[in-house]
């Protein structure tokens, strides 16, 4: 019997508008804070190095709290929570391997999508552009991307979107598929959507079987963490690029990771387990 400490709501178009409203309710709020700085003390805070951090966290926040309030706790009488208790270490040694495996999977893919041309020539300068200004503080870049864009992210894309449809009677590998192509296309660019769908289905899959949503987050974290430090210390995304080998070596390794792991981790939760 499912545990009743965990709100069974369901995601639907209202709650997608919710969101967004949330979303820009957060968003909006801070324009107004920084305006109103910027005339009584005559100090733009849009160019510190902590203000996109700090408007992404109010946005994200805000936007999970009209969920809760509007959705959740009107629907299921119940507050939103999320189980976010460990699993066995067993299940740690499958689910890192296997996301690296599509890490590896994704980059290759990636490379795939031109980078030049009328269209995706310039797309690609400004999308390079705004990412490098995330390396001018790496302090600020490892906060945002390693610990405040998976919690965040996850609670909405996996624990909100995912756990919502498949409340709603979706078919799970529905769920995982919709809220991953959902968060591929938030990011704004065929770069990353194709790299955070493929890896949403991971998290996602690792979410449905071990119903905690640290896991997730953990793997999401895992992912950030490693770009970070191939960024900050490689200059490049890319671990072909910046071990100097082959992609097709890299895509060689990722299928053989993931397929392992992948395996494994699928034969240990063969049997479906409630949330508990």
């Amino acid at each position: 019997m499912e545990n009743s400490r965990y709100p069974k709501f369901t995601f639907t178009w209202l709650g997608a508008v919710t969101l967004v409203v949330g979303l820009f309710v957060g968003t909006m709020a801070v324009s107004l804070f920084s305006t109103f700085w910027k005339v009584a003390f005559k100090e733009n805070l849009e160019l510190k190095d902590w203000f996109l951090m700090v408007a992404n966290s109010v946005g994200f926040v805000t936007s999970i709290a009209f969920f809760d309030f509007f959705i959740v706790r009107r629907t299921t009488q119940q507050r939103l929570n999320f189980n976010l208790s460990s699993v066995n270490f067993y299940t740690y040694l499958l689910i890192f391997p296997m996301m690296a495996g599509m890490m590896f999977i994704s980059e290759f893919t990636t490379t795939l999508i031109p980078t030049s041309g009328p269209f995706f020539g310039d797309f690609y300068e400004y999308f390079t552009q705004l990412m490098s200004q995330l390396t001018d503080n790496p302090v600020v870049m490892i906060i945002m991307t390693v610990i405040m864009a998976p919690i965040f992210e996850e609670i909405i894309f996996r624990g909100i979107i995912q756990k919502g449809l498949i409340n709603k009677g979706v078919k799970p590998w529905r769920a995982i598929l919709y809220a991953s192509i959902i968060f591929g296309v938030v990011h704004g660019n065929p770069w990353q959507f194709i790299s955070a769908v493929m890896l949403g289905c991971v998290l996602g899959l690792v979410y449905h079987k071990t119903k905690s949503l640290l896991m997730p987050i953990l793997l999401h974290a895992f992912n950030n963490l490693t770009l970070s430090l191939l960024v900050l210390y490689g200059k490049d995304e890319s671990f072909a690029k910046v071990f100097n080998v082959s992609e097709w070596l890299i895509l060689a390794i990722g299928i053989l990771l993931f397929s392992l792991f992948y395996y494994l981790f699928m034969k240990k939760y063969k049997v479906h387990y409630s949330e508990i």
